[in-house]
């Protein structure tokens, strides 16, 4: 089996509502993007800190990406599994925890296979825990089709095993204060993989079907040449662009949603021109490639300061701080809280305006909006 099977669980939410897609996207290059190799870190150090909560033996990850935040995060995934562990014991005696689990979806889609980071099998419960690291885009536990297809997957390996009557799927994403668990019964599952999962991936499969864009769009290869993509964006900036001077409440409301992916569309179009120009000598009509903006900084830091000194000018160093996690790193958790807590201010994060279904809890705003309401009024 390669590194990535053609119809991947983690890109099935994509191929099951586009299935021509798929195929289309091995025409472009699969880059890996600092994201996905934080993600990856992130998945490293949840594995081990998991294996050795449960007294597996496992080495510590080493990466560049770690950070105070990752190590707050991947602890809240460890206590999370454990706490789904302690309610699986409740009901039997021997629940299995089965950690970074490679399965074999190739009975319901050609050539497919997936690792899930958690899947814990008990008596009655067949549960699936992923842990998502991205901050981009909120992930929803309810049916979810990724964990589906390791559902699925599972099922077929443990049911022989235990009596399972149903499968739970939970979303741990820390970053997004996400973390939500959804169930359905095992009849439903197998229906979902027989009549929906299976017939789609074997058009997936063979690029057939019709291409259908939407918010899957967005992490496929091919979206920034896809057709059928730019003409949805397209209709819609006619649509909705063609309006009279003062937008009504209502037609503001109507754009909000659509925004940040004409937006996306419209960056990602500028970015594939630049690179083509760049690297392959593509010219555009109407337009050519010039040099940005740059500020002036000194090539050799060291050498800098031997001349300056050399020259009598020793006042050339500013002193500063040290960051507050390297500060917690140096003198402790229990030590930084005694000696600098109360020195320690959480400044209100920069106001986003987000779609309801985002999780995090709403701002006060009520004083803006009545002055607002009052300037709209006079």
């Amino acid at each position: 089996m390669g590194n990535h099977a053609l119809l991947s669980p983690s890109s099935s939410h994509r191929w099951l509502s586009c299935t021509p897609s798929a195929v289309l996207e091995t025409e472009f290059e699969n880059k890996s993007s600092n994201a996905a190799e934080e993600g990856t870190a992130f998945h490293a150090l949840c594995e081990h800190k998991l294996k050795k909560a449960l007294r597996r033996r496992s080495k510590r990850p080493v990466s560049a990406f770690n950070s105070d935040e990752m190590e707050e995060h991947s602890d809240a995934y460890v206590e999370f599994v454990l706490e789904q562990f302690e309610k699986a014991k409740q009901t039997c005696s021997d629940p299995l925890v089965l950690i970074e689990q490679k399965l074999d979806l190739s009975e319901f889609v050609p050539g497919s296979f997936g690792t899930a980071d958690c899947l814990m099998v008990s008596d009655d419960t067949l549960h699936i825990i992923d842990a998502k690291y991205g901050l981009g885009v909120l992930v929803d536990a309810e049916r979810n089709t990724q964990l589906m297809c390791y559902g699925i997957a599972a099922l077929s390996v443990y049911e022989s095993l235990y009596d399972i009557k149903e499968v739970s799927l939970s979303i741990f994403q820390p970053r997004r204060e996400n973390v939500q668990t959804w169930t359905m019964p095992v009849e439903d599952l197998k229906d979902w993989a027989e009549n929906e999962l299976k017939p789609k991936a074997q058009m997936a499969d063979k690029g057939e079907g019709e291409y259908c864009p939407g918010e899957w769009c967005q992490f496929c290869r091919a979206a920034v040449k896809c057709r059928a993509r730019a003409a949805e964006k397209l209709r819609i900036a006619e649509e909705e662009f063609k309006l009279p001077p003062l937008l009504t409440d209502e037609e503001i409301e109507s754009i909000l949603p659509m925004l940040s992916d004409i937006t996306k569309w419209a960056n990602e179009i500028s970015a594939y021109a630049l690179e083509a120009a760049l690297n392959h000598g593509k010219e555009w009509s109407g337009f050519k490639v010039v040099e940005g903006r740059s500020n002036r900084k000194f090539s050799d830091e060291d050498a800098v300061a031997k001349a300056a000194k050399e020259h009598g000018y020793t006042d050339i160093y500013r002193q500063s701080l040290i960051t507050l996690t390297e500060m917690q790193k140096l003198m402790g958790k229990k030590q930084f809280e005694e000696i600098l807590g109360d020195l320690v201010i959480k400044p209100p994060g920069k106001p986003t305006l987000v779609p309801l279904s985002d999780k995090r809890q709403a701002m006060n705003v009520s004083d803006a909006k009545n002055e607002f309401n009052e300037i709209m009024e006079d």
